[in-house]
């Protein structure tokens, strides 16, 4: 007599957002509907490395599936969709498929960037415009047809305007001119000194050449200049320029769509989401540019874009968006 079968295996949908700061790995059912999450740090492999970043991926997926409580043998993981910062060129995105393709054999992988990830978990039927800003700044878009078109992302050497990094850096500069007289005074060198426990601006080159400071770091501070923006015109200035520089990102995207009247716009990242003075200033330049940017989106978790794109490559290829429209 034959042993009776085993029960069959729970079907997993895995969606990952990997970034600079850290790593969000959700786990769901075939649905959509989200089991388990698991954090973890880093995953831009242009930052930490590859090792670090695959193990920090590792640990949230394995923290996202043990939190869904079914037995580990009980799972069957059916589609996995990666989106992480620093995938833009193609090679990059082959390394990442490589590893998960290795680590989950028989699930259907795909590899994202993390403006692509906005973009679904932001947008009605998965195209649009997308607008990051957090430690860095980039701008994305998709027509109905797949075609897309990228601004910014070029990092803290050569670009992200309008990010977190770019405001505290902005606020830093403004500090030493203010202590040489070379500019006006303002609010933001005593909120950064009590930010890092300094007692004069001097004591900011010490601070700010260290090897270890971080660009996180340092973006942190865009906290700092939302909140004197109100009282403090270097502040608001800082804010201003942030969002003009974020409007004309997003602005070249859709001129290189040639998107025309109203064009679903979804934002995401810490500078957009948290505060809404730079939200408010990018959304006025927008107006003021003549962009109609309908529906206008909040994405405070994009890791749900992953799991929407996840839960596509499921069942259809991943240039054929129609399913967001559901």
């Amino acid at each position: 007599m034959s042993p009776s079968p085993g029960p069959s295996p729970f079907p997993v949908l895995l969606g990952v957002d990997g970034g600079g700061s850290k790593t969000l790995a959700l786990a769901a059912d075939l649905q959509g509907h989200v089991l388990g999450r698991g954090l973890a740090g880093p995953s831009n492999y242009h930052a930490v490395g590859l090792e670090a970043a695959t193990a920090a991926l590792e640990t949230a997926i394995v923290a996202a599936l043990e939190a869904t409580q079914l037995p580990s043998a009980a799972i069957s993981i059916a589609a996995l969709c990666l989106g992480l910062a620093g995938m833009g060129r193609p090679e990059d995105r082959a390394v990442m498929q490589t590893w998960a393709t290795e680590r989950f054999p028989g699930a259907t992988v795909a590899v994202v960037t993390d403006a692509q990830l906005v973009l679904a978990a932001g947008t009605p039927a998965g195209w649009g415009l997308a607008l990051i800003s957090g430690t860095g700044s980039l701008a994305y878009g998709e027509d109905a047809a797949g075609h897309n078109a990228r601004a910014g992302g070029w990092g803290y050497l050569l670009g992200d305007e309008g990010s977190g990094y770019a405001i505290g850096l902005a606020a830093l500069r403004a500090i030493a001119r203010a202590a040489d007289g070379r500019g006006p005074q303002t609010a933001l060198t005593a909120a950064v000194l009590a930010q890092w426990g300094l007692s004069q601006p001097q004591d900011l080159i010490r601070h700010v050449y260290r090897p270890e400071l971080g660009r996180s770091e340092i973006a942190a501070l865009a906290a700092l200049v939302e909140a004197a923006a109100a009282h403090d015109a270097v502040a608001h200035a800082i804010i201003q320029e942030a969002g003009r520089e974020l409007a004309l990102m997003v602005q070249t995207v859709a001129r290189q769509l040639a998107f025309s009247g109203a064009v679903p716009c979804a934002v995401a990242g810490s500078v957009l989401v948290k505060g809404p003075a730079v939200a408010t200033a990018f959304r006025a330049a927008a107006v003021e540019w003549g962009l109609r940017l309908e529906p206008f989106t909040s994405v405070a978790e994009p890791a749900w874009g992953a799991i929407r794109l996840a839960r596509a490559t499921a069942v259809v290829p991943l240039r054929d968006r129609s399913w967001l429209s559901y």
